[in-house]
């Protein structure tokens, strides 16, 4: 079995004398979840739109589940489902009904799919309650359950959780996490609530102005913003020598300028203090610190988010 269900290769999309998409190579294992991330114009939605087959690149390819000639391309795409930008609703319609409609018209045998699909995203108990009148997170959640007609594989999400309510986009999580770990689909998720992402992603790409800037697994994201006391004394090499001592561990860098970087007892830093004053040390500085998803990310393109 082939171990990516996504790679894309040198892709490029240009609008007359404007690219919004400039050789991007993207791969995406197998039961992964996927953070892409973006601000917008960045050319997040014009690379799925092109995954789900609603548009075309200029130049470069795609190659979904291993396959990446075009009548193969036509049978994968019915391998994923999405919800790209707002659910297609009709907002006259019950639950059931708009998943009914949606079934037929994209022939997925067997009526027993609609109420499976409505207990997935815990919609089962609405009843004749129409579209139009769901809240924002019930009408994500019906969006979910039609793109999870027909048990696809592999599952595209652009911007899920945008509008939801703090609650909302909790339950939204949850409920993403558990489609990946009990049903093994693999999910890419287009968002700019990078917080949101760090909770539940297991790889990452980080897209600016069209170009594909990296790509990274959780671990070594972590392993890239991890945290450290950041510690200034006046005598930095007592302040190695207590540390070693007192807490048995080498975890920690002298920088040039003399301050030192301590990676472990982060949960702890009022101990660390104690014994540097306790051994005659002067301390200048002392700061909890390291980077999160969404410092990383403003790093990486050099730059304020604006997303």
């Amino acid at each position: 079995m082939n171990e990516y269900v996504l790679r894309t290769n040198q892709v490029t999309k240009t609008f007359k004398a404007h690219t919004a998409l400039d050789k991007v190579s993207m791969s995406i294992r197998k039961g992964a979840i996927y953070g892409f991330i973006g601000q917008n114009g960045a050319g997040k939605s014009t690379l799925i739109r092109m995954i789900t087959g609603l548009a075309f690149p200029t130049k470069g390819s795609i190659e979904l589940f291993g396959s990446s000639e075009e009548q193969a391309l036509i049978e994968a795409r019915k391998r994923i489902g999405s919800i790209i930008e707002s659910p297609a609703l009709f907002p006259h319609m019950s639950a059931s009904e708009n998943l009914e409609a949606n079934r037929i018209l994209r022939g997925i045998p067997g009526k027993e799919c609609v109420p499976r699909m409505l207990e997935q995203v815990g919609l089962q108990g609405v009843g004749n309650k129409k579209a139009k009148n769901f809240s924002l997170g019930m009408k994500q959640r019906l969006g979910l359950a039609i793109a999870l007609l027909g048990n696809p594989e592999f599952l595209i999400l652009d911007e899920p959780t945008n509008g939801l309510d703090p609650m909302g986009v909790v339950e939204m999580r949850e409920l993403l996490k558990r489609l990946n770990r009990e049903l093994g689909i693999t999910i890419l998720i287009s968002s700019h609530i990078l917080s949101e992402l760090h909770l539940m992603a297991t790889h990452y790409g980080i897209i600016h102005q069209g170009q594909l800037l990296e790509q990274l697994t959780a671990k070594e994201l972590d392993e890239k913003c991890q945290q450290y006391l950041l510690i200034k004394v006046d005598n930095p090499e007592k302040a190695a020598a207590v540390i070693r001592r007192e807490f048995a561990t080498s975890d920690f860098e002298v920088m040039p300028d003399g301050s030192l970087k301590l990676y472990s007892q982060t949960e702890q830093p009022g101990v660390v203090s104690s014994a540097l004053f306790s051994a005659g040390l002067t301390i200048e500085k002392f700061i909890p610190t390291g980077e999160d998803l969404e410092s990383y990310f403003t790093k990486r393109i050099g730059g304020a988010v604006h997303a």
